[in-house]
């Protein structure tokens, strides 16, 4: 039976490097949950690699079929654009392991729907002091730096990660990511490969 390996963290905790190292790594062989968006698909995007890019009809249609397992929206200039995950055809855990990365209350629900048992958090730390210099050297490089965005990321995600919300989720273990990136990459892929041993 294929496992969910579910990447979490903190914004500026490292955690999309990692993701991508990870689906990087063939000895792992873990497939891509691609997420759905009702958003408009962007030049250079590819249907089904990126996301999947479907009109609210269909969304409401898989809602309807019950394949929806969790969802966000956001409010842009645009419009709500909803962003969720299905579960369709390309999910096939009888014969695969997975790589989604996402929030902790979209990996509750991930664990929810698929059971405890099938889903594996790898959760990313980093100290406040280092993520805070990431993010503010990341939003530095902006052509418009939107500073209030960088702190009320930082303290939305005090709440959203608090400890009480990550022992409520069943998370023990945690990958620690502050100065060596690579270390943490290292350990997490150990992990990975000791969790699929035992199946």
């Amino acid at each position: 039976m294929g496992k969910i390996f579910y990447v979490m963290g903190k914004s500026s905790s490292g955690k999309d490097t990692v993701y991508k190292e990870l689906l990087k790594d063939e000895t792992l062989q873990l497939e891509k949950i691609v997420l759905y968006t009702t958003r408009p698909i962007r030049i250079k995007e590819t249907d089904g690699v990126e996301y999947y890019f479907v009109d609210e009809e269909k969304r409401k249609e898989l809602e309807r079929a019950d394949k929806v397992i969790e969802m966000r929206s956001y409010h842009t200039v645009h419009g709500i654009w909803k962003y969720f995950t299905v579960y369709d055809e390309h999910i096939d855990l009888a014969h695969h392991c997975y790589l989604a990365i996402g929030t902790l209350e979209s990996y509750n629900k991930m664990k929810n729907y698929f059971g405890t048992e099938n889903l594996i958090p790898i959760y990313i730390e980093a100290s406040d002091s280092e993520r805070l210099e990431r993010a503010l050297k990341r939003e530095k490089k902006q052509a418009d730096p939107n500073y209030e965005e960088v702190c009320r990321r930082f303290l939305a995600d005090a709440q959203d990660f608090s400890e009480e919300n990550i022992l409520k989720a069943g998370i023990k273990k945690r990958f620690y990511n502050n100065e060596d990136r690579q270390q943490c990459i290292d350990a997490v892929i150990a992990y990975i490969a000791e969790v699929q041993s035992k199946e």
